[in-house]
């Protein structure tokens, strides 16, 4: 009997509140701040997704042969029409990959099917952005469980003052 052993994917890891809290409040300090004055409001900080349609995305990408997803960071453009309130704000595009080993390295490889509108790129977005869908209160208030905890930082504009984000 001939037993073949499949290699796994897996790149990421669990990681815990101060990863998370610092890798935030850097994106902040660093992209956030500059993003939300260039585009003239707040940038979006997060994109969300129901487990429910991550689950039929998943399964969606696994029925074509896909073992893994990119998270392509994206920007919607200046007259985006269908939802105007997230115009120039960032988002993330999920896109099903293939894992492919070639002699000159390992490569993820987006994947594209047949449609009725010809060869199209197997994606998903349009998730709920934070800013604008944040809820009632934006920044979020501290003290309320599980709210304004993780990536609250304060950010410092020079001459514009301080920012809590």
């Amino acid at each position: 009997m001939i037993t073949t052993t499949k290699k796994s994917l897996k790149v990421g890891k669990y990681v815990g509140t101060a990863h998370v809290d610092t890798v935030i409040g850097n994106y902040k300090k660093e992209r956030w701040v500059h993003n939300s004055e260039r585009i003239g409001k707040e940038d979006s900080l997060s994109a969300w997704y129901s487990v429910e349609e991550l689950e039929e995305f998943i399964a969606k990408i696994k029925d074509h042969g896909a073992d893994g997803i990119k998270l392509y960071f994206a920007a919607y453009s200046a007259d985006y029409a269908e939802k105007p309130e997230y115009a120039n704000r960032q988002t993330v595009v999920l896109v099903a990959t293939k894992h492919n080993e070639t002699p000159a390295g390992a490569a993820n490889r987006d994947i594209y099917i047949h449609t009725e509108e010809g060869s199209q790129i197997l994606a998903y977005n349009a998730g709920s952005l934070c800013p604008p869908n944040c809820g009632t209160h934006w920044p979020p208030p501290t003290g309320e469980e599980g709210v304004g905890g993780i990536g609250i930082t304060i950010v410092d504009r020079g001459e514009k003052g301080m920012t809590i984000i």
